[in-house]
């Protein structure tokens, strides 16, 4: 049968409590986000749940194909509606049952009846619905727990809704719930899940890139405009902001030590990334980092980046390992784009032998002999901004 709505259920929204509006507006939010090149789907949102309607039956599987991707979904499952009347109940249920293979297969049915003064108690409406059922497919069985079919009858004011299959949403809370962070972005494997992982705790990102033309082709930082796209399916835009770092990358090159060079290098970053914080007015910077992983992700070498700002640095993957962390890229559908075989700028100056345990006060010194403060209000300053997703918008009252 074709579905025409859907019924969104909410996750850990339920226990927010007298916050609780400001989470479910940020979800419906993003849920009109994610649909808005779907012109038949609209919202319609109450206390407790929220339908998507459409009567355009390729748009409605493309609204299913999405769902599961917004963050602060329970879980999501088409919906007939009908008439809050037993004879229209029955014949909807058989629609419903219909649309299943049922020989060999076994059912059960759920009542849910919100609306009190519908003249027949729970008991009753199960004997009804389940018998009108089975008479039409004798093959069924009847099962009370785990049946092939779970058949729900939500009996409410507005009419009687009912669905027979729960498709599970991906958690977590509306990006944008707790603000905004801004995620570096490589291009590699790590970042992108660690944007996945703080957009899944309802951290809304930009991203930052930092390119070295002719160093980094354009095909390198088209995989990264790829996986900013992507990551903008999650429940919100991303926006990417574009570092050209080719001078400043080989001013580094030629100032400081090699072995040095790459702590150097990722504190450059982390101050030009803090400045473009600041202006984006985001909260805290977030990385790929995983301990120990690589020389600039040791303890020794963190404590040297991190002293050039007291801005929070969230690393959602430090205690990761690489194949946790690659299992998790597969499943968001980022891994295919990262592993595309284009060198950035973090790879293509990587020393021999870069020092695993550097000192803070020896890298401060080579670094005092060079004006990088010139080359990084510059990078800063010609930043190139790429929009990806759709641009969020806060009018959204009229679909609803």
């Amino acid at each position: 049968m074709e579905w025409n709505e859907l019924l969104i259920r909410y996750g850990e929204l339920s226990l927010k409590g007298r916050n609780r509006n400001f989470f479910v507006r940020r979800l419906r939010k993003n849920i009109k986000d994610a649909m808005h090149d779907l012109s038949s789907v609209r919202l319609r949102a109450e206390r407790d749940r929220m339908f998507l309607l459409s009567d355009n039956p390729k748009e409605m599987k493309e609204a299913m194909e999405r769902l599961p991707d917004i963050f602060g979904i329970q879980s999501f499952s088409p919906v007939a509606k009908c008439e809050a009347d037993l004879e229209a109940i029955k014949a909807k249920a058989i629609e419903v049952i219909g649309s299943h293979e049922t020989k060999g297969k076994t059912f059960k049915v759920e009542i849910k009846r919100a609306d009190k003064s519908f003249p027949y108690v729970t008991s009753e409406l199960q004997q009804e619905i389940g018998g009108h059922v089975l008479r039409h497919f004798p093959e069924l069985g009847v099962k009370m727990k785990h049946p092939d079919i779970q058949l729900l009858v939500d009996i409410r004011t507005d009419g009687a809704f009912l669905t027979s299959s729960t498709h599970k949403g991906a958690g977590g809370m509306p990006v944008g719930s707790n603000g905004n962070s801004l995620l570096m972005l490589s291009g590699g494997i790590d970042s992108p899940v660690a944007g996945y992982l703080m957009m899944k705790r309802g951290v809304s990102v930009d991203a930052i890139h930092f390119a070295s033309p002719p160093f980094t082709s354009d095909l390198a930082k088209q995989k990264v405009i790829d996986l900013a796209q992507k990551m903008s399916t999650f429940g919100a835009s991303v926006r990417l902001h574009i570092i050209p770092f080719t001078e400043l990358q080989q001013a580094v090159v030629h100032q400081v030590p090699e072995n040095l060079s790459m702590t150097t290098t990722r504190r450059m970053m982390m101050q030009i990334a803090d400045k473009v914080r600041e202006e984006i007015g985001a909260l805290a910077i977030v990385t790929g980092e995983s301990l120990g992983q690589v020389a600039s992700q040791t303890l020794e070498s963190l404590t040297a980046i991190n002293a050039v700002t007291s801005t929070p640095i969230l690393r959602p993957l430090i205690a990761m390992d690489k194949l946790n962390i690659i299992d998790i890229a597969q499943k968001i559908g980022t891994y295919d784009i990262s592993i595309r075989p284009y060198e950035d700028c973090c790879t293509i100056f990587t020393p021999a032998n870069p020092k695993t345990k550097p000192r803070l006060e020896k890298v401060e010194h080579f670094e005092s002999y060079f004006d990088f403060d010139a080359l990084i209000e510059e990078a800063v300053k010609n930043r190139t901004v790429v929009e990806t997703g759709k641009v969020a918008v806060e009018e959204f009252d009229d679909l609803l």
